[in-house]
């Protein structure tokens, strides 16, 4: 399968990139208290906030291996309902109201990380709460900027699945040249899996905005639906997008 620009604008074209960082990723996902019913909104259990509470606890442990450069934990604010490609081919479709990234040292070291007792700990707290579960271990192959995880924000966490994992990390160049003219964004990780996955990639970006501005700004433009749905429709592409802010 080969890469269809459909609607093509000289205004989007493929965004920049600069070389991506040598870090080895952990990408633990679960749907704790997702949105129920039409409302994309996730709820608030004291369940939910006892784990986020624990999480931290163990991303600070996790924080003091010297093989684990960072690890952020997120909450989800709008669980958007999967459309187009990704309703009608996901088989996992991403409902995931709790992440946590843990960035390693490299990729080579990510098995001793997920040895270790602080992660066990953090998987197990994840697993009896949760409902659903996925966990990634990735590369990054492309990277726009670094996501800024030192300060809140409004944070992507993007769940791609597609025909041809190669055709999806070429159109994702010119979806993102979409946002970075459309919304600004300046900067952005992909993750790619090592090894199973139901994503072919996930992808990660943070904006200063507020939720509604946000979505004002992305939803209003006509050129969301004639250029960046319609390319991820022609080139058999489905994006599960999830917005979160630092727990």
């Amino acid at each position: 399968m080969d890469l269809e620009i459909v609607n093509p604008r000289p205004k989007y074209q493929k965004v920049t990139l600069i070389k991506p960082p040598p870090l080895g990723y952990i990408h633990v996902a679960a749907a704790v208290d997702p949105p129920r019913g039409r409302p994309p909104f996730p709820g608030n259990s004291p369940q939910k906030a006892a784990l986020l509470t624990r999480l931290q606890s163990l991303a600070r442990q996790l924080e003091r291996l010297g093989t684990v450069q960072k690890a952020t934990i997120y909450r989800a604010i709008l669980v958007a309902p999967p459309t187009g490609y990704a309703k009608q081919q996901a088989t996992h479709v991403a409902r995931y109201d709790v992440v946590v990234l843990i960035e390693t040292t490299s990729p080579e070291v990510l098995g001793e990380v997920q040895a270790t007792q602080p992660y066990k700990l953090l998987v197990e707290a994840v697993t009896e709460a949760a409902t659903d579960v996925h966990v990634m271990t990735a590369r990054c192959p492309k990277r726009i900027g670094d996501v800024d995880k030192t300060r809140q924000g409004l944070f992507l966490f993007n769940y791609f699945v597609a025909d041809d994992a190669g055709v999806a990390l070429q159109l994702w160049d010119y979806l993102a040249g979409w946002y970075a003219v459309e919304t600004g964004l300046d900067n952005s990780t992909v993750l790619e899996p090592l090894g199973d996955a139901d994503y072919v990639f996930v992808n990660h970006a943070r904006w200063d905005d507020s939720l509604p501005r946000f979505m004002l700004r992305q939803l209003t433009k006509p050129s969301f639906r004639t250029y960046m749905l319609a390319n991820l429709q022609a080139n058999r592409t489905g994006a599960m997008p999830i917005l979160y802010r630092l727990a």
